[in-house]
């Protein structure tokens, strides 16, 4: 585990201009610089880095943070990758937290594993490309595949030769030591006899390298060029402490900046499909290589994207084989959409007979809803058949089933209702049925709404283009108060980065009698931090905030008060959360396009917000209590409906009259 001296000398010497300026061209804008968003198609440039304060913001996605973060969403690396890729950048030693010997032992075997297979890499890429063997075999069989040399060397394409044990000495010569050789699965050794038998597992074919996300070797496949029948066309590295086939996706490496500026992915079966894609210009593909679709393959995309396109070859039986990845797909919340080839035909093939123009102009027009491509696959079985009919609707309604989100499965029942001319009442029921029997719930209203279809204060409307209940709440309604809440919460957080070291005037208002005995008001002034102000009224209050990023930046602002009396805002910057960094980096760069708004050469002058902060500070703690309140009101009333018992009268007009007075001090009126 890297140390913390570590990340922080890494935090101090790394320059946020220095890192992002490798990835993105920028441009000196007064203090800042300004570059192209590396996230989106922009022709303006929207994405700022400020050297002053170390972050960035992308203006038109919203996205910003740190350089540790902008290598996390740029390059896809987790936490300890980025910072491993900032210390090597900056020639900084990582020093890591005392292990015990089972954990360095295990930690210097995979070390091992790697260094064997990046050698292994370069190794038979250099057969392939600077042998009188590897190009008349290796290389002319790519090149009649189609395979540019900058393709090939992209995908560090390479060839082991047709010799027993050619790569195995010249590891061993190179100084690897055999049981990592043989522990990757490179090397096969078979024992017994006055000497071990050792023997390539490679020999004689073309060779895939298969990277991580980040870019290491995990393993191999490897294509035959013989017609060996006995012989596996394709050979994969047998599973390994870094080599787990199930949790891979060939590609993914060269893809992940891609499918994530445009936001949507690929899917194929085999290494040529996804390299012809991208001899062909779409970049966006991965393949499961062979193998079934599995969840952990699945969430490795989601990483990138919501949105999967799975391709299939025009051979149907295949289709059928594979269309249970669909389920599995949907299981995990994502969107799915399908494109078939013409028979005969699969992605390598068509990429390689058409433009790229043309490749792209197909997948965007094929591209068919899983509902739509299943009807037409498997209509085409059923035909007339009632009942195999109704097995194709319960095979949809079952794929329907594993949609997580309750809201999605009811549009996709009423498309599935409006293709098959079935009435959503009997599909809803079933679906209802699946559920249950499978112990799946959902935690929407729609879900309810599936559970009691039949009740017609549950059933949804559509008027004008929105969704409303018939029961008289809007959706819109709830909705903004939950942004309202949002939107003040944020802005305490906000308040408190920005001000809460500052110390400033308030004024408490207590209950005083006068000279002749009446009740009034007495004004009492006193000074104090706005971090403390605010902090003590939300305690007292016993508030809570209700959406958990600021939550958990809350309680990271409450350690730093409880430890060092002040907001650091290097440590948020810093922070390993990158969520939290982003939402303070935000925040930042938000405050600072304001201030650097000219407002005085538009001749608007703008009262100092300091001199202000006393009334700003208030009126936030005013305004969320009195949100707070209008929702207990809310619940109450809720309540009441639901449960249909009478109303506690005293108790809305005692929260009544507490919101009444929050406007009075608020200086408004109801």
């Amino acid at each position: 585990m890297i140390t913390q001296q570590t990340i922080d000398k890494v935090f101090e010497v790394a320059r946020v201009e220095e890192v992002i300026g490798e990835f993105v061209q920028l441009k000196k804008a007064g203090s800042n610089f300004k570059g192209l968003s590396p996230f989106t198609d922009e022709k303006t440039p929207s994405f700022v880095v400020s050297p002053v304060k170390q972050i960035w913001k992308d203006f038109s996605t919203g996205k910003g943070g740190n350089s540790v973060s902008f290598l996390m969403e740029h390059e896809h690396y987790t936490y300890p990758e980025a910072i491993r890729w900032l210390a090597k950048k900056y020639n900084i030693e990582i020093e890591e937290t005392e292990q015990s010997d089972e954990q360095k032992q295990q930690l210097n075997e995979r070390e091992s594993m790697f260094l064997v297979s990046k050698f292994a890499k370069d190794y038979f890429h250099d057969v392939l490309m600077n042998t009188q063997t590897g190009r008349a075999i290796g290389l002319s069989y790519f090149k009649e595949r189609g395979f540019r040399e900058d393709i090939i060397e992209k995908f560090d394409l390479g060839y082991c030769k047709d010799e027993w044990d050619n790569f195995t000495n010249a590891a061993l010569a190179k100084g690897y030591d055999l049981k990592y050789l043989k522990e990757t699965g490179l090397t096969i050794v078979k024992e017994g006899g006055t000497e071990d038998k050792k023997f390539d597992r490679f020999k004689g074919r073309v060779m895939f390298p298969i990277h991580s996300m980040s870019g290491r070797i995990l393993g191999f496949g490897g294509r035959i060029l013989t017609n060996d029948k006995k012989a596996a066309k394709y050979l994969n590295s047998p599973e390994s402490e870094i080599y787990h086939k199930s949790k891979i996706l060939y590609g993914l490496y060269h893809a992940k900046k891609e499918i994530a500026r445009q936001d949507n992915c690929f899917l194929v079966e085999g290494y040529t499909d996804v390299i012809s894609f991208h001899q062909a210009g779409v970049e966006n593909v991965v393949a499961s290589s062979g193998t079934a679709l599995t969840p952990d393959q699945i969430r490795l995309i989601n990483r990138l994207t919501k949105n999967i396109t799975v391709l299939f070859d025009g051979d149907a039986a295949g289709i059928r084989a594979s269309i249970r990845g669909i389920d599995l797909i949907l299981e995990q919340g994502m969107n799915v959409r399908v494109v078939s080839f013409p028979e005969g035909e699969d992605p390598d093939s068509f990429a390689k007979s058409h433009s790229s123009a043309e490749l792209k102009t197909y997948l965007e027009e094929k591209a068919q809803d899983f509902i739509e491509f299943k009807v037409s696959l498997l209509m085409q079985d059923a035909k007339n058949d009632p009942v195999k009919k109704a097995g194709l609707i319960r095979d949809i309604v079952t794929s329907i089933s594993k949609i997580p989100d309750g809201i999605q499965r009811e549009v996709y029942v009423q498309e599935c209702a409006r293709i098959m001319d079935i009435s959503e009442q009997v599909l809803f029921s079933e679906l209802a049925q699946l559920m249950n029997k499978s112990g799946l719930r959902g935690g929407t209203s729609a879900d309810s709404t599936l559970m009691s279809r039949s009740a017609a204060t549950e059933t949804l409307q559509r008027s004008n283009g929105q969704m409303e209940l018939v029961k008289g709440k809007v959706a819109g309604k709830q909705t903004q108060k939950i942004d309202q809440l949002t939107i003040l919460e944020k802005e305490i957080i906000r308040i408190l980065l920005i001000y809460g070291n500052e110390i400033v005037e308030f004024i408490n208002w207590v209950d005083a009698y006068d000279k002749h005995g009446r009740p009034m008001l007495e004004k009492e002034e006193y000074q104090s931090t706005v971090f403390n102000e605010l902090y003590l009224n939300l305690q007292d209050d016993e508030i809570e905030f209700s959406n958990e990023l600021f939550r958990l930046t809350y309680q990271e602002l409450v350690n730093q008060l409880n430890q060092r009396e002040k907001v650091v805002i290097d440590e948020l910057i810093m922070h390993e959360n990158t969520e939290i960094s982003s939402l303070v980096t935000n925040i930042l760069m938000d405050e600072e396009k304001y201030i650097l708004s000219n407002w005085e050469k538009k001749e608007v002058f703008v009262t100092e917000t300091v001199k202000i902060l006393p009334k700003l500070v208030t009126d936030a703690i005013l305004n969320l209590r009195r949100v707070l309140i209008e929702k207990k009101i809310q619940g109450i009333l809720e309540d009441i409906q639901k449960e249909q018992v009478a109303p506690d009268l005293e108790e809305i007009r005692n929260y009544t009259e507490l919101k009444k007075l929050l406007f009075e001090k608020l200086n408004r009126v109801i």
